[in-house]
């Protein structure tokens, strides 16, 4: 026997590293197709903004809402975290909102952030750290069953493609 030829003899190294290198590639490729036609890789890219808000109530004591333009109001600020592009951005409540103290809205308990739409605060840049916004309860409409100090409002986040909604802040009136 020729121990010599034995050390030397590596025709069958090369075949087994070929096999295993194709069986690694094959299974590294079925995961990412796998992913994507299963639809985790769309989840991947559709999370939702990290924002801090804060919300500063103003009550209107005056109790005379259609008569003098005053109402409650609700002001929300954006403290911190991601910049978001207004088009996926409102405010969401039970009561009718609007915008504008002097000027109806008919938003029925929704004001967007963008400017494409007329019922909401018109924002053609992103909301970032320091933009603030406030929500007034519709006028003529201040008795016990629509009061803004009754109702929980939340700024509420939603996908470009719609599948995915978030609440990025909350706030619940003093007599929510």
């Amino acid at each position: 026997m020729n121990f010599k030829q034995l050390l030397t003899d590596d025709d069958a190294v090369s075949p087994v590293i070929g096999v295993i290198l194709m069986v690694a590639i094959t299974v590294i490729l079925a995961a990412v197709i796998g992913t994507f036609v299963l639809g985790l890789g769309d989840q991947v890219s559709n999370t939702s903004p990290q924002a801090s808000f804060t919300f500063d109530y103003t009550e209107d004591t005056s109790g005379t809402a259609s008569d003098d333009g005053s109402s409650d109001a609700l002001e929300i600020t954006h403290d911190g975290g991601d910049s978001i592009p207004p088009a996926g951005l409102s405010v969401k409540t039970s009561t009718n909102i609007e915008p504008n103290p002097d000027q109806s809205s008919n938003a029925d308990g929704t004001l967007t952030f963008d400017e494409a739409n007329p019922n909401g605060f018109g924002l053609s840049d992103d909301v970032s750290a320091g933009t603030t916004v406030t929500v007034y309860e519709e006028e003529g409409t201040q008795d016990t069953t629509s009061d803004l100090a009754d109702e929980t409002v939340r700024v509420v986040w939603k996908s470009s493609n719609g599948g995915d909604t978030a609440t990025l802040g909350k706030w619940s009136g003093p007599n929510a």
